[in-house]
C-alpha cells in the first residue's frame, strides 16, 4: 500500500488547507512565481552587463597617500632551546 492512491492526496491537500488556509497557500505561490520571475531577470540582467562593452576613458585611480615607516619592533631576547636526552 503506497502513498499514491487518490485517498491519501486528498487527505494531506485538506490538511494542508487547513494549516495554512486558502489565501496563504496563494500568497505562497504568488510569491514562489515572483522570486523565479526575477532570478530569470536577474540571469538575464547579468548576460547583458557581460555584452556592454567598458567606456573608453578611464578614471584616474585615487592617490594613495605615502605610509608611514614602519615602526620599530622592540628586539627581543633570542629563545635558547635545550635537549635534554634521557638515558634508559
Amino acid at each position: 500500500m503506497g502513498f499514491g492512491s487518490i485517498g491519501h492526496w486528498i487527505i494531506l491537500l485538506v490538511v494542508v488547507l487547513i494549516l495554512f488556509g486558502r489565501g496563504r497557500i496563494s500568497e505562497i505561490m504568488g510569491d514562489f512565481g515572483k522570486g523565479i520571475k526575477s532570478f530569470k531577470q536577474g540571469l538575464n540582467d547579468e548576460d547583458q552587463a557581460r555584452n556592454v562593452t567598458p567606456p573608453a576613458a578611464q578614471v584616474p585611480p585615487a592617490q594613495i597617500p605615502p605610509s608611514a615607516p614602519p615602526a620599530a619592533a622592540p628586539a627581543e631576547p633570542a629563545a635558547t632551546q635545550t635537549t635534554d636526552t634521557v638515558q634508559h
